[in-house]
């Protein structure tokens, strides 16, 4: 092994292959995460636990037997809303405070049978809604890294972790890891198992992935769903083959700021030039009302599934989140069934929308990250892909005026991760290559 590689500055997939062929040691790349946690968590405040000794321990152990999996020796940052046999979790709210699982979430317990080392827990907004906890963007600590999966965001970006969870129910996922400057993948819904995750809104709640770049995800997301399929393949003629892509402003597109909208026509040009066929597309009607639609669905769910909370813990949520869980009591059933009608019906336009595209590329935030903390920023831009349970990865797609990234997402069919994930690469590719030159 070379001591004086910094484990820690390279990919997941990179780190990886060292780890299988034994040039690195799972104690010897644990080692470079927790220098640096010990370097900047004071700073950026990205766990609400970190899992030292019992690291280190599956770290040696490691090292000592076979080759557990395809993730042995990678380091996993867990959002706080995932159960964990061996650390608390808390969700970031006060109300459970002390809280022991006796059991992994399902998708942890698979990644363990794999190999991965689980650091710790990572920072959620309260019960991964809005309430903040701390968090700071590492890119610069004055701005907010997101939320809700602020500390996983953070973490990736502070390289303090290969990996880590999240959740989308609104932006969850994909907008602080844009704000981050890191991959944010929310998959079709259901695609990774939900069980031991705590819920928010049923009909949205999507367990959500982090990285450092779209390999890396795509690597992570075969193994959390055992479906081998969505690693990118290894062949670099698939890999250098350009997507048909089309250019979604959506209806939300007067919330954006003019340095999102001139990085947004900036993206059509660069990938246009690189060799991708580049077309305008233009939601229709009925699509106007899913950003409304996906509100009137969380806010209804939400208060359905905190109503015990609201009855018994009141005193130990945030006012922000009681008052939100009070509204959703507000919204009648028959309310809640026309939004979900007009999601269905959304959902099976999708097709004809893309017609011949096989990804479109749409805002994933309304700018860079905002200044401060104690808001995680406008999911406006998240809201209705998230509601049409197709797969979403963020890319950044230039730079705003402090300097901070302008989040993309690519978006695809429902269902059609694969794919989706591999025109995502190409984006990011060629949009980082453009990136990297004109910013030297």
């Amino acid at each position: 092994m070379n001591r004086n590689t910094a484990w820690h500055e390279k990919t997941a997939f990179e780190a990886a292959q060292a780890l299988q062929d034994r040039s690195l040691s799972a104690q010897a790349y644990l080692g470079a995460c927790l220098d640096q946690i010990d370097a900047h968590e004071a700073q950026v405040r990205a766990f609400a636990y970190i899992h030292r000794e019992g690291a280190l321990a599956r770290a040696k152990a490691l090292d000592a037997g076979a080759i557990q999996g395809a993730m042995h020796g990678l380091t996993i940052g867990i959002k706080d809303v995932f159960d964990t046999y061996d650390m608390p979790t808390e969700g970031g709210s006060p109300a459970f405070a002390g809280h022991q699982p006796v059991q992994d979430a399902a998708v942890l317990a698979t990644l363990r049978r794999a190999g991965a080392v689980m650091l710790g827990k990572t920072v959620t907004t309260e019960l991964a809604t809005f309430p903040t906890n701390g968090t700071r963007n590492p890119l610069n600590l004055e701005h907010t890294p997101g939320g809700s999966s602020s500390g996983s965001a953070a973490a990736v970006a502070a390289q303090m972790v290969s990996l880590a969870t999240g959740t989308q129910t609104m932006g969850s996922t994909v907008r602080p890891c844009g704000y981050c400057g890191v991959t944010g993948y929310k998959p079709s819904y259901n695609l990774m198992p939900r069980r031991g995750v705590w819920p928010n809104a049923d009909s949205c709640d999507t367990v959500g992935l982090v990285a450092r770049d779209v390999r890396d995800v795509a690597f992570f997301a075969a193994e959390m769903a055992r479906y081998p399929a969505l690693r990118l393949p290894d062949d670099a003629v698939a890999l250098d083959q350009a997507p048909v892509i089309g250019l979604c402003r959506t209806h939300e597109w007067e919330r954006t700021d003019e340095a999102m909208r001139r990085a947004f026509e900036d993206c059509g040009r660069i990938l246009r030039a690189a060799g991708a066929q580049v077309r305008e597309i233009v939601l229709p009607e009925p699509f106007k009302g899913m950003l409304q639609a996906h509100t009137t669905v969380v806010h209804f769910e939400m208060s359905r599934g905190f109503a015990d909370l609201v009855e018994r813990h009141s005193d130990r949520m945030r006012p922000a989140l009681l008052e939100r869980t009070l509204k959703g009591l507000q919204v009648t059933g028959e309310q809640y069934q026309q939004a979900q009608t007009l999601a269905r019906q959304c959902r099976q336009m999708l097709g004809d929308v893309l017609g011949s595209c096989h990804v479109l590329l749409a805002p994933a935030a309304t700018g860079e990250a905002p200044r401060g903390q104690e808001h995680s920023g406008d999911t406006s831009m998240n809201q209705v892909w998230t509601l049409m349970h197709g797969p979403a990865i963020s890319v950044t797609g230039g730079y705003g005026p402090n300097g901070l990234p302008l989040a993309m997402q690519v978006v695809g069919r429902i269902d059609d991760d694969a794919r989706t994930l591999l025109a995502a690469h190409w984006v990011h590719t060629r949009l980082r290559a453009h990136h990297e030159k004109t910013r030297a």
